[in-house]
């Protein structure tokens, strides 16, 4: 995209003529009968010319969800102790890693011959489909039936911040558009009110990748994720400043839009537009954004199912919060929680005593979430989505094998993530692993797949949602991805 192009190309006979057909008789027909949104649907903008990016827009085919919570694990949460159930593991415990699966590879941190290490976790299978869950999880066993549990999931990352880069925006280098970035720019938004790409974040801690998972990258900014936070204001800085009410906002705004509209016509710059669409979001926000935030507003029952605590900042908020956003029409989702990254340095990484206490408030709050949507009919509509950015290794990572505390190292061979909702074949398990959990064996699944499948599920061809930037077509499965037909109901 070059502004001095589209400046010169708004002056040619042909744009003129084109632009001046948009305001023909049926487009002003159509504004007097259904209002502004379709007069700029009519018009590709404003009354002033300047397109509205967040209006509402159809995907290229019928969707089977309509938006997404993407509930997101950092740090890699250990597999083969939660859903990959490796007997023969646990039989050859503590032996002595097999040259074959050493030779030619390098881990984060572990060096030499480690030991296998089989899991100190109960095993069990649920539901109809018969999915093998762990004791760490216990809230999970009833859900078996709503889940879709992929065990063959492989990326090429086995550093954290590259990995949720590959995972988040299709590329494990920055400056690429995050898959909600992505999803906003293909769908707009339905809530004039609210973002249409909410972040929240819990545990204290921002994912490694930073705001890079959720930045636009080189989309229009308007069309990045807005953090919001579960205490405290929702968004840092959307309240009115000392001395300003709402009604000198107003004309404060009213003025700064009258002067970007200026240099919109004069320029052309897609993030003057961008500027004119955030500042009025914001100013919407500030009344809409308190109230969908303010779980103090559930009744006591759903706030024990979850164990959410108003006022408090936890994961368990941020499921309750999710849920409240979707069901005022925010397209996308995403709650990174930290402090899974399970390598045994101190006992809260410990896959036994550290792995049941972080799952108790995951577990808890996940299976109230899933609940909760079914039972409101948003999940017939609703892809959830849980996982990390990769897997842990068969093995005891090798800082820590001398000690007592049990962990894993790194490892992006294979690893395991859940799909709910909306288009998603329940009750089943995909793909498989070797005996010992090192590499997949059944139905891989690389990063840009799963990309290719929740766009699919969005009614999206993932080879057609692109953008134009420094000469060629980006897309967020970059120049990989099909769609995992078996994934889908």
């Amino acid at each position: 995209m070059n502004p001095a192009f589209d400046r010169l190309q708004n002056l040619t006979r042909r744009n003129f003529l084109r632009r001046t057909g948009q305001f023909s008789l049926g487009a002003i027909a159509l504004a007097s009968l259904f209002g502004r949104d379709a007069a700029n649907a009519a018009a590709g903008g404003t009354p002033t010319g300047t397109p509205e990016p967040l209006l509402p827009r159809q995907p290229h085919f019928q969707p089977r969800a309509k938006r997404v919570i993407y509930l997101h694990m950092s740090g890699g949460p250990p597999h083969l102790d939660l859903f990959d159930y490796k007997p023969e593991l646990v039989k050859r415990n503590d032996e002595a890693c097999p040259d074959a699966f050493l030779k030619g590879r390098k881990f984060a941190f572990t060096s030499g011959v480690p030991k296998l290490l089989g899991t100190p976790r109960t095993f069990a299978q649920y539901g109809q489909g018969g999915t093998w869950m762990s004791d760490a999880i216990p809230e999970l066993h009833s859900l078996a039936d709503e889940m879709c549990v992929i065990r063959s999931m492989h990326t090429d990352q086995f550093n954290h911040a590259p990995a949720e880069l590959l995972l988040f925006t299709g590329s494990a280098r920055q400056g690429r558009p995050s898959m909600g970035s992505w999803v906003t720019y293909g769908l707009g938004s339905e809530n004039a009110n609210l973002p249409g790409f909410v972040v929240l974040i819990s545990s204290g801690v921002q994912p490694s990748a930073g705001q890079n998972a959720w930045a636009s990258g080189f989309l229009p900014s308007v069309f990045q994720g807005v953090q919001c936070r579960s205490q405290g204001d929702p968004v840092l800085y959307v309240s009115d400043p000392p001395g300003m009410d709402r009604a000198l906002r107003r004309r404060t705004l009213d003025a700064l839009r009258d002067l970007n509209e200026t240099q919109a016509r004069e320029l052309g710059h897609p993030e003057t537009i961008t500027r004119i669409a955030q500042y009025e979001l914001a100013y919407r926000m500030q009344m809409s954004v308190p109230e969908v935030m303010d779980i103090s507003r559930e009744p006591k029952a759903v706030l024990e199912a979850y164990g959410a605590e108003p006022g408090g900042a936890s994961f368990a908020n941020n499921c309750l919060l999710a849920r409240r956003l979707v069901e005022q029409d925010v397209r996308f989702v995403q709650l990174f929680d930290w402090g899974w990254d399970f390598h045994g340095t101190n006992e809260g990484e410990d896959i036994r005593g550290g792995l049941t206490r972080k799952c108790a408030r995951m577990d808890k709050a996940v299976a109230a979430l899933l609940r909760d949507l079914r039972q409101r009919g948003l999940l017939d509509d609703t892809l959830v989505v849980w996982g990390g950015e990769f897997g842990r290794t068969p093995f005891r990572e090798g800082r820590t094998a001398a000690g007592s505390i049990l962990g894993r190292d790194h490892y992006p061979d294979c690893f395991s993530l859940f799909m709910a909702g909306a288009g998603v074949k329940r009750g089943t398990t995909y793909g498989e692993t070797d005996e010992l959990g090192f590499s997949v064996t059944k139905d891989p699944v690389p990063v840009h797949n799963l990309q290719a499948t929740i766009l699919h599920l969005l009614g999206f061809d993932h080879t057609k949602l692109s953008y134009r930037f420094q000469g060629r077509d980006f897309r967020l499965t970059d120049v990989f991805g099909e769609v995992v037909p078996g994934l889908l109901a």
